[in-house]
């Protein structure tokens, strides 16, 4: 494997898998492994999810893709679909969540020149990740992954997450400030969890200064925290908000909304895809809006959410290597004391696949649809890892 013509951007486990189903992944030796994370919240349904999977077969039989100068009737249907049930007025789709971001970064300056604001700057947060195009890289809060692409985009500030305070400060000194970029919680930063009041101050202070809020919920939304939307447990109604990740259950489709004034920002020329919106990824989008309300799955991510939360605090608060246990929905980090990369291999050997963040940080992100049996499977199995880990780090020879 290591031999394949393939730039080297990532650190591979030595697995190959061919196929998958539900919570499980199956390589080409045979050998099954439970997926924790499920493609880091991409396949919300599960793998293979027959749904999806027959929408997409049927509608690759008749479109694959139109060009966006023409009408595309999947596409005004998703539009209308997922407007209503985000209340927001308008959609653009294109393929990733880095490049729904980026629209909305775009959208951000637009408006400000608009308003007449010279050099239009975004707040963004400390350990935030947007994605990896340049902008998006920049607007990302972590050194690590920007080091080596500068130079970097002008036109972001960057404050403290779950921080009011520090925004505050900076609305009293920056005037070219014109939007807000944030995550309602943070993924790539270790599932962190902002107070509640966290939101609905950003709201309070977006609509002080007519900045637009705009929320990053590729990660959040499309159920996963046990609303569609994230901020929607807080009441808050952002301006921009922008989805990918579980919205094609596997097939790479995003979407960035937008509210009000936002939605009118844009014009003609002023934004574009090639891929973005085609009929496969719209007919693939709409089955997981057809799965998400046909089987509850808002209502199931809650109630499997604090399941698997309850059994964590059962079995492993109050260990000496256990600093902290959160989550929201289907959305889970256990914290360790210390960093713990070494158990992606043990777990691995296990026949578990974990995905670690922020170095000490086990991100749960396991599909929507599993039975109450199989959460529980899932917590027994990560506990058990946790423990073997734990207990071999204590017989671990020190320097």
């Amino acid at each position: 494997m290591a031999n394949q013509p393939l730039l080297n951007t990532y650190g591979r486990l030595p697995v190959v898998f061919e196929h998958g189903r539900g919570m499980w992944l199956y390589d080409t030796e045979g050998q099954r492994y439970l997926d924790t994370f499920t493609g880091i919240a991409v396949c919300g349904l599960g793998h293979s999810h027959p749904g999806v999977a027959h929408a997409i077969s049927q509608q690759a039989e008749r479109l694959t893709h139109c060009s966006n100068l023409f009408h595309c009737k999947l596409q005004q249907e998703l539009a209308h679909r997922i407007c209503d049930q985000t209340g927001m007025d308008g959609a653009f789709f294109a393929n990733s969540g880095a490049e729904v971001n980026e629209t909305a970064i775009k959208l951000a300056r637009h408006y400000g020149h608009q308003r007449g604001v010279t050099n239009p700057s975004i707040i963004v947060m400390e350990n935030a990740f947007h994605g990896r195009t340049l902008a998006t890289l920049t607007a990302t809060g972590n050194r690590r992954v920007q080091a080596g692409f500068e130079p970097l985009v002008s036109g972001f500030v960057r404050a403290p997450f779950d921080d009011l305070a520090a925004v505050e400060a900076i609305a009293e000194a920056n005037h070219d400030v014109v939007a807000i970029l944030v995550e309602p919680v943070q993924g790539e930063g270790g599932v962190a969890i902002p107070d509640p009041d966290y939101l609905p101050g950003l709201r309070d202070i977006c609509d002080r200064n007519n900045w637009l809020l705009m929320l990053d919920e590729v990660q959040t939304g499309n159920a996963r925290t046990g609303t569609y939307l994230a901020c929607q447990q807080a009441g808050v109604e952002p301006d921009v908000v922008t989805l990918a990740k579980g919205f094609g259950n596997g097939y790479p489709i995003g979407a960035c909304l937008a509210r009000g004034e936002a939605a009118r920002v844009f014009g003609p020329g002023s934004h574009g895809s090639t891929f973005g919106g085609n009929p496969l990824g719209c007919a693939a989008a709409l089955a997981v809006l057809d799965a998400i309300e046909q089987d509850a799955l808002t209502q199931r991510a809650r109630i499997l959410g604090q399941r698997l939360l309850d059994r964590f605090r059962e079995h492993l608060e109050g260990a000496d290597y256990i600093h902290d246990i959160r989550g929201q929905g289907l959305m889970l980090g256990i914290e360790l004391t210390g960093p713990c990369s070494e158990l992606v291999l043990l777990a691995k050997v296990q026949g578990i696949l974990l995905n670690i963040t922020r170095e000490r940080v086990i991100r749960l992100l396991p599909p929507l649809t599993m039975t109450d049996d199989e959460a529980d499977y899932l917590a027994d199995q990560v506990i058990r890892i946790i423990k073997l880990y734990a207990a071999d780090d204590r017989d671990r020879p020190r320097q």
